[in-house]
């Protein structure tokens, strides 16, 4: 198994910053032609993303070129956020095409995980809303694309960056999207009693969630009503447990080094990684880089590595795929034959 990544931008969205893309990660394997190609591209390229297809299929001199637009791209090297740019992983092998059962690779422009997708294999990835998807080498009309990696086995990290604050507590009254009282308290004044005094006057709504259960996404607060309300980004029932939550930068890299140290324990040389992240976390969410992508570089420092922030990250989870928001999903592969 031969791999390896490239990042490429330029001032305008054209073909060639794909092109070159694959140019670069084939020279890095030290190959002239992939088996497999994995393709993002910048949101730049979502009004017309097949030349770019096209160009990556013929530079790597294979159908199975897969990937999505999305809203920043990164390599091991580095992330570009604000330019037009083409990220490529190149796969090449000549052993045998059969593998095991592993998550299946997906990518959807939907605003929400598809409902097909939520139940049936598993699945990791992530979504770019309103963006586009391409698979065996063409632009898909149903804005979901998919592919599975023969021969190679994976294993997954990830990191919410949710701080639990307090002990779990019980919704009293709910209605629908709209949360009541939790825990004998309106459901704003729960929320003061668990956060930190300081930020008790101006609670950042944006950076705070509800979790339901550990291996549940957190939900998200849309708005604080005036009779101590607060509506929500998902449903909950009387009866729930519920614990408050905190996105924190801190913690978020703690999570993302802990979960990626447990990885390298046992698969200390992975052939290769996926990172699908936030367009929320990132350098975005840590102010001047993006701590998740060096930690991966001190944990892996000589494993190439693809990677796109999305508007939301699919992982499997408690036997279904849900849809995560502020998440990293980072999925190590190695070769499935001895």
């Amino acid at each position: 198994m031969k791999a390896a990544s490239s990042l490429v931008t330029g001032p305008r969205p054209v073909a060639e910053l794909a092109q070159e893309a694959i140019r670069q990660a084939l020279a890095n394997a030290g190959v002239t032609r992939a088996d497999h190609v994995l393709l993002f591209l910048s949101r730049d390229y979502a009004r017309n993303p097949r030349p770019a297809v096209i160009a990556a299929a013929r530079a790597a001199g294979c159908l199975s070129v897969c990937g999505s637009t999305a809203s920043g791209l990164f390599t091991e090297r580095g992330w570009q956020l604000d330019q037009a740019a083409a990220a490529a992983m190149i796969l090449a092998s000549r052993e045998s095409t059969e593998g095991a059962d592993e998550a299946l690779l997906s990518f959807s422009s939907h605003g929400r995980l598809p409902f097909d997708w939520q139940a049936d294999t598993r699945r990791a990835g992530f979504l770019d809303s309103d963006g586009v998807t391409w698979a065996h080498g063409r632009v898909t009309d149903s804005g979901c694309a998919e592919l599975r990696l023969p021969g190679v086995r994976s294993h997954l990290a990830i990191s919410t960056g949710l701080r639990l604050l307090g002990d779990p507590q019980t919704v009293d009254q709910c209605r629908g999207y709209e949360l009541g009282r939790v825990g004998g308290h309106r459901a704003i004044d729960s929320l003061y009693r668990a956060l930190p005094a300081e930020l008790r006057q101006y609670p950042p709504l944006h950076q705070i969630a509800l979790v339901r259960h550990p291996d549940e996404p957190g939900i998200a607060i849309l708005s604080a009503n005036g009779d101590g309300s607060l509506m929500l980004a998902d449903s909950l029932e009387n009866g729930d447990s519920i614990t408050w939550a905190i996105r924190q930068p801190l913690t978020a890299e703690q999570q993302t080094r802990k979960s990626l140290d447990s990885l390298a324990l046992t698969n200390p040389h992975p052939d290769f990684a996926l990172m699908f992240s936030c367009i929320g976390r990132g350098p975005l969410f840590y102010g001047d880089d993006d701590r998740d992508l060096q930690v991966f570089r001190e944990v892996f420092p000589d494993t190439p590595l693809l990677g796109a922030y999305g508007t939301g990250q699919i992982i499997p989870a408690a036997g279904n795929n849900r849809l995560y928001h502020n998440a990293v999903l980072t999925l190590l592969f190695e070769s499935s034959h001895v």
